[in-house]
């Protein structure tokens, strides 16, 4: 239900902070006053079209924060979790208006888009005005409306269960003949593309592993050519040539000369440096034997890389070729195989899919028919509840008829497989027709009631508001109307906008819009009136501008009769 109402800045509204209880809750005014607007600003915040000229002069925006305290399994509590809107007990409903038009939208504090306000604000109240009706007008709600007034859940839930499967039936029947189609058209690719990745046989993760290796190939290829070149340097290349250890023991030689022969015992003034020439010799000995034994080590095999790239290339030349990563290759060829498996156990797939997808037609067939029936039956039970509720309405001449239909199998779905329209003829002899094109203004508001009055135990919209549903009436019709609506609050809350003292009387709650000059500016209020300020009120409904101690009489008298 609807909880309060905080306008900030609209038309003649500068502040006004509202609260609402359960029940019935009247507006009154004089006309001009200002009802209008209250009903604009809970529309704009419900996710009705924003309109600059709701803008107060000189102000830069206009804000309306409408609450809400829905029941925790009210179905506006799963679209705002849904919608990861946060909501433990209340929702509250923003709408912020600039001066040039734009808006900005707030759910629970969190800013959403306009069209999910509007979700969310037509599972929190409906209206029915004279020149707008929502919900009971729309032709979509009817099948909703007419199911929850007398048609059992089960089976609503019976037929929206055998869509679901009957149509995964068919996207799979579908989705298998679609792959044949493709498999039989590229048969002979299919054929060429599987033998060449068979014989390739890609594995999972090979291309980090063959990187890897080859990697490392190159790296002792490398070594070994460094090791072989530095072997080379220090061995002859042939036999004419001479090496670094031929070189050092021809010094050597050549420094023994320094010594005559015939004088060896004279010291050799270069015996250090034939020292030197010996240890260097003893040095290359011991390197050329290292590195001797580092050539033998090394594994370096060109064949092994060789082999290592030539893998490699092979499995990114495949990629390339079907355009996939390598490491997608094994999963392409699996597909491939499962598309060429399906050419051979094809049409046994598709022989039982289409078992499959006929058994579900034949069960949904059967559910809606039983859907059907049940809705029948109800339509049945909702025009002789409504046809008892139109003469005191000042209805009399007119039927109702809640008429259920078939649709082509085109038009089936989750909802069944026929279409629900109220209809009203509201004159003798007229063939029924739409409720919006029949009826008038007047009419269509009171038809709305009676309906209400009927639906609305079955209704999920917690807050109604009717806007002078009273509109050309009077006396006992508008009795009528007020204890009409008095009845459908005992379910659901209920605004209404009205002229009509009969109505006003029935009221557990009484607001009185004012217009007043403050200044040089007109400014809109409202009171929330006590029972003195009621009976007042009631009184100038009755009389008009000046109040006969007659019309404080009957008032007390509607007053007494509410009570």
């Amino acid at each position: 239900m609807l909880t309060a109402l905080s306008i900030r800045d609209v038309v003649l509204i500068e502040r006004l902070d509202l609260t609402f209880d359960t029940g019935l809750t009247v507006l009154t005014g004089e006309t001009g006053a200002g009802k209008s607007i209250l009903l604009d600003s809970l529309g704009l915040a419900t996710g009705a079209r924003a309109d600059s000229g709701l803008v107060r002069a000189g102000t830069e925006q206009a804000s309306v924060t409408a609450c809400f305290s829905p029941r925790s399994d009210h179905p506006v509590m799963a679209l705002l979790a849904e919608q990861g809107l946060l909501a433990e007990d209340d929702v509250v409903l923003r709408r912020i208006v600039t001066k040039d038009g734009r808006s900005r939208a707030f759910v629970n504090d969190q800013p959403v888009g306009v069209a999910l306000l509007r979700r969310v604000g037509a599972l929190l109240v409906e209206v029915q005005g004279q020149h707008e009706q929502m919900g009971l007008a729309d032709p979509a709600s009817h099948a909703g409306f007419l199911d929850q007034f007398g048609v059992p859940a089960q089976l609503r839930e019976a037929v929206a269960s055998a869509w679901r499967e009957w149509r995964s039936a068919l996207t799979k029947l579908q989705a298998a003949r679609a792959a044949i189609e493709s498999a039989a058209r590229d048969e002979e690719w299919l054929r060429h593309a599987v033998d060449e990745l068979s014989k390739l046989a890609p594995r999972e993760g090979e291309e980090e592993e063959l990187a890897a290796e080859r990697q490392r190939l190159q790296q002792g290829e490398r070594r070994a050519e460094a090791i072989a070149s530095a072997l080379s340097e220090l061995t002859p290349k042939d036999r004419r040539s001479s090496g670094p250890a031929s070189s050092l023991r021809a010094a050597s030689r050549a420094l023994q000369r320094l010594v005559p022969a015939n004088q060896p015992d004279t010291p050799n003034p270069a015996a250090e440096a034939m020292a030197a020439l010996e240890r260097a010799e003893e040095a290359l000995a011991e390197a050329e034997t290292l590195l001797t034994r580092l050539a033998n080590e090394a594994d370096a095999d060109p064949r092994l890389l060789e082999q290592a790239e030539e893998r490699l290339f092979a499995l990114r030349a495949a990629a390339r070729k079907h355009a996939v990563p390598v490491v997608e290759l094994p999963a392409l060829l699996d597909r491939l195989c499962e598309r060429l498996a399906a050419l051979s156990s094809g049409e046994a797939e598709i022989a039982a899919l289409e078992q499959a997808a006929k058994d579900g037609r034949t069960r949904y067939i059967a559910a809606a028919e039983a859907l059907s029936v049940a809705r029948h039956a109800a339509s049945a039970r909702l025009d002789k509840a409504v046809a008892k509720e139109l003469p005191p309405l000042r209805l009399d001449k007119a039927r109702f008829h809640a008429d259920v239909a078939t649709v082509p199998e085109s038009a089936w779905g989750p909802s069944g497989s026929d279409t629900v329209g109220f209809l009203i003829a509201t004159n003798p002899g007229q063939t029924p027709g739409p409720l919006a094109r029949i009826a008038s203004g007047g009419e269509m508001s009171r038809l709305m009631l009676a309906l209400k009055v009927v639906l609305a135990a079955g209704s999920v919209v917690p807050t109604l508001v009717f806007d002078e549903v009273d509109s050309g009436i009077g006396g006992a019709t508008a009795a009528a109307v007020g204890e009409r609506l008095a009845r459908v609050a005992e379910g659901v809350q209920v605004l209404v906008v009205t002229h009509s003292p009969q109505v006003a009387a029935r009221g557990a709650a009484h607001l009185r819009v004012a217009k007043a000059v403050v200044g040089t500016r007109t400014a809109t209020d409202v009171e929330i009136l006590s029972v003195p300020a009621r009976r007042e009120e009631i009184a100038r409904m009755l009389a008009g501008e000046t109040i006969t101690p007659a019309a404080r009489a009957a008032a007390d008298e509607l007053l007494g009769m509410a009570g």
